[in-house]
């Protein structure tokens, strides 16, 4: 035991003789270097100079690396000016052939101005015929010039794909006037007080206005400031749509005012949540005092209003714009008034708009189709480094998007359809030609099982088809077998990898495992 503690209190000893010798070690260099004090700071800056040197030179190489990536996309001219004109989002200065419709917008809206309530309108056309385009442009027009005169006049834009329920549309515009409200408050208080100060100061008197003391306005100050913390927020859920109607009504008659509330896409909110929205909004003028409410309704949709309670139909409807398709030649002036604003000086090739323009002529007359093709082409003739959008540019853009279109028609389809498809799919990479709907429909309940889906009919299998073949997704040809009756045969419309691709990254398509086998088997029972 002795012997033992002897050891340990040895080894202290040892531990503490090195680290005594250690401490002297570390006074010595510190003496030395008091002593030396300017030769080893000398000596000290200088290594570390040199270790943040070597630092930097390898940060400016990943610098240099990183630079030189977007230094060689730069490298070429530029063929784009100003992009954003391409996009459906830009409203131009000027709508080509769209004259008459524009102006009977104005001359029916001009009423606003006076402050009377203009009567409501709804404008019918295609996808890409210039509706939203001009019916900004007139609101923009109108909001501009009733500045000019001092009249109370706003227009409140609402896009009811997005917002496509009575709740949502009616949360929308009460927390924009709600907004309008307190910035309109916000100002008479600031006046106010304002004026308030002159008055003590002695630099204004109150004989040319509505107060008679400094009380009087203190007074309006307070009411003001109550009212503006009175106007709380709707929340996008959770209120009885009866509260927000009345918070919305509230809100839209605090002042005098002229309101259109333009409504795109009206045809989704009537399809997804009735015409309650819009019954209410067409006989609320009957309520008002103070403003007045117009409603501008803008549908792709010609037949929406068959569904429409008589009543709305009739308030609604008031007057009607109809927007034709355009024409390649008036696709052709679109494009080329654009193009001037977009691309540099000589960075179209001849054959570029006209191309773009026959194209979207094709698409129903579609002027958003064509200025899309026009970017995408602009776009690829980029990624190639050339300077010019050439013909072969085009034809690349019209099958890009065309695949876009594709791909995302197919990632909304629901999961019956989907399910089809990759019958269809299945059916074809196994060198099935001239597919018929009972060979589609076996492979069909196969993929069911795997994923634990309802089996449709075959009669409901053969509608699904049908519905492929009018996306363009598929071709379905009755033919007649004699005898033996009619059927379909059926061939895919669309890249056969990219759409399956699509299908596959739906979680429920995606756990199919090992398809090979249903279709094996199909073959085999031939």
């Amino acid at each position: 035991m002795t012997d033992k503690n002897n050891d340990t209190d040895s080894a202290f000893e040892s531990a503490a003789g090195i680290d005594s010798e250690h401490d002297a070690t570390s006074q010595s260099t510190a003496d030395s270097a008091t002593e030396d004090g300017d030769e080893t700071e000398s000596f000290g800056t200088s290594s570390l100079d040199d270790i943040v040197l070597d630092d930097v030179e390898g940060e400016d190489d990943a610098d240099e690396a990183s630079r030189g990536l977007f230094d060689d996309l730069l490298s070429g001219e530029p063929i784009f000016e100003q992009k954003e004109v391409l996009r459906p989002s830009y409203t131009p200065r000027k709508l080509p052939h769209r004259e008459d419709q524009i102006n009977n917008m104005a001359t029916i809206l001009v009423s606003a101005l006076r402050g009377d309530t203009p009567s409501n309108i709804l404008i019918y056309g295609k996808t890409g015929t210039g509706k939203t385009a001009s019916a900004k442009f007139v609101s923009e027009e109108l909001e501009a010039t009733s500045e000019k005169y001092a009249v109370a006049c706003e227009v409140e834009y609402i896009n009811c794909e997005v917002t496509d329920t009575q709740y949502r549309v009616l949360a929308q515009l009460a927390n924009k006037f709600i907004e309008k409200n307190r910035e309109h408050i916000s100002g008479r208080i600031d006046r106010l007080e304002s004026l308030r100060e002159d008055v003590r100061d002695g630099e204004s008197s109150l004989a040319e206005t509505d107060f008679e003391s400094i009380d009087a306005i203190e007074s309006t100050l307070e009411t003001l400031q109550t009212e503006r913390e009175e106007f709380d927020e709707v929340p996008m859920t959770g209120w009885p749509t009866d509260r927000v109607y009345s918070t919305f009504f509230e809100a839209v008659d605090y002042t005098e005012r002229v309101v259109v509330i333009m409504l795109d896409e009206i045809d989704k909110l009537v399809e997804k949540s009735g015409d309650d929205t819009l019954y209410n909004l067409s006989r609320m003028n009957s309520e008002l005092e103070n403003s007045k409410v117009s409603i501008m309704g803008i549908s792709n949709d010609l037949k929406f209003t068959d569904f429409l309670d008589p009543r709305v139909k009739s308030s609604l409807g008031e007057e009607e714009i109809v927007f034709p398709p355009y024409d390649a030649n008036q696709l052709r002036d679109i494009l080329q008034a654009r193009a001037e604003v977009a691309f540099e000086d000589d960075s179209l090739s001849e054959d570029v708009i006209p191309l773009c323009a026959a194209f979207a002529a094709q698409e129903h007359g579609d002027a958003r189709r064509a200025l899309d093709l026009l970017r995408t082409a602009g776009e690829l003739a980029e990624r190639d480094n050339t300077d010019r959008v050439e013909e072969d540019h085009v034809r690349q853009a019209q099958e890009k998007i065309e695949l876009d279109r594709v791909v995302e028609v197919v990632r909304t389809l629901p999961t019956q359809s989907k399910l089809v498809l990759f019958a269809i799919i299945l059916l074809e990479k196994n060198g099935v030609h001239n597919i018929n709907t009972g060979e589609v429909y076996n492979i069909y309940k196969s993929l069911c099982e795997e994923i634990d889906a309802d089996v449709l009919t075959q009669r409901r299998v053969t509608d699904l088809i049908s519905e492929l073949d009018m996306l363009g997704i598929v071709n379905a040809v009755v033919v007649s077998k004699g005898r033996y009756g009619r059927t379909k045969e059926i061939s895919l419309s669309v890249p056969i990898d990219e759409t399956e691709a699509v299908l596959l990254s739906d979680s429920r398509l995606g756990d199919i495992e090992d398809v090979q086998p249903f279709v094996q088997a199909r073959f085999d029972q031939q």
